[in-house]
């Protein structure tokens, strides 16, 4: 099991000094969210809430991942970066892989690409892509960002995207990991194809009835090769809980360790002290239970 500290709705300006703590801490990485906009009103209802309602209040702050990942990336050494989600349907796929492709070579190939195909139909609208192809677009969208990510010249013909041949550089030495989110058939099936899949917050069972589902599905796909589960997980707070999702098939937990110990409201030393408390109290022996 591996810790990410999830950065949802932090205040911009302690991003680097907690990435900082993390990396010195033993986290495994960072889940750094995305929004381009947040709109006043919205007639898309938020799918992951009972009444539709944001979890976020108007003042949160929803700074460019990729352009975070190069800050982040210059203050630490080991940690890992990866996005809860992406939505690259409602960015020009050429723009994706530019980013992540740079992302990647300047953190030393830290970056891993976690993506969604989108909800905010008004945001699509904004941003002048499509909402109804979404799905079809992710799929096709990641087959070039993909190419384009390979060293030397690259072509690519599709129902939406066409490349004539062409070169982008700098070029990544390993391929960043995709992991796909969403609760669909659909959404597990695109995330066998790739390297792992992003979850939301849910109850450890729940977590692990994810990731026994995730497994079926790579089994009837002939899938083979390492795969991430990531979770937060909102019934877990000792060892022997995050062991127990861990043998269910969950392999990192999206945490935010300080309001285990000081709330939501912390301030940024408590969020750091907090982080120091829970790789003492939780990831150490997690990861002695391990050996």
């Amino acid at each position: 099991m591996r810790f990410s500290i999830s950065t949802a709705f932090l205040p911009t300006d302690q991003l680097l000094p907690i990435a900082r703590a993390a990396d010195d801490l033993g986290y495994h990485s960072l889940a750094i969210p995305d929004h381009v906009v947040d709109l006043e009103t919205l007639a898309t209802p938020y799918p992951y809430t009972p009444d539709g309602a944001r979890r976020w209040d108007h003042s949160a702050e929803w700074p460019d991942p990729w352009v975070l990942v190069g800050a982040l990336a210059a203050v630490t050494t080991r940690l890992r970066f990866f996005t809860s989600v992406y939505v690259p349907a409602m960015r020009n796929p050429f723009q994706v892989a530019k980013s992540v492709g740079t992302a990647a070579v300047l953190s030393g190939n830290r970056v891993s690409l976690g993506i969604g195909i989108g909800w905010c139909e008004e945001e699509f609208d904004l941003l002048e892509q499509h909402f109804r192809t979404r799905g079809r677009r992710t799929d096709e969208g990641l087959a070039l960002v993909k190419a384009l990510w390979e060293p030397g010249w690259t072509e690519f013909h599709g129902e939406f995207y066409d490349a004539p041949r062409l070169v982008m550089e700098p070029t990544p030495t390993e391929q960043p990991p995709i992991y796909v989110g969403g609760l669909s058939e659909i959404a597990f099936a695109r995330a066998a194809r790739h390297d792992g899949w992003v979850g939301d917050m849910f109850r450890t069972d729940t977590a692990i009835g994810w990731a026994t589902r995730l497994a079926e599905v790579r089994a009837e796909q002939g899938a083979t090769g390492d795969f991430e589960v990531i979770v937060a997980l909102t019934d877990a707070f000792l060892p022997e809980h995050f062991a127990r999702a861990r043998e269910g098939g969950v392999t990192e937990c999206m945490t935010m360790p300080w309001v285990y110990y000081s709330g939501m409201d912390a301030t940024l030393e408590q969020k750091l002290d907090g982080m120091a408390r829970f790789a003492a109290d939780v990831i150490d022996p997690v990861r002695a239970g391990a050996g």
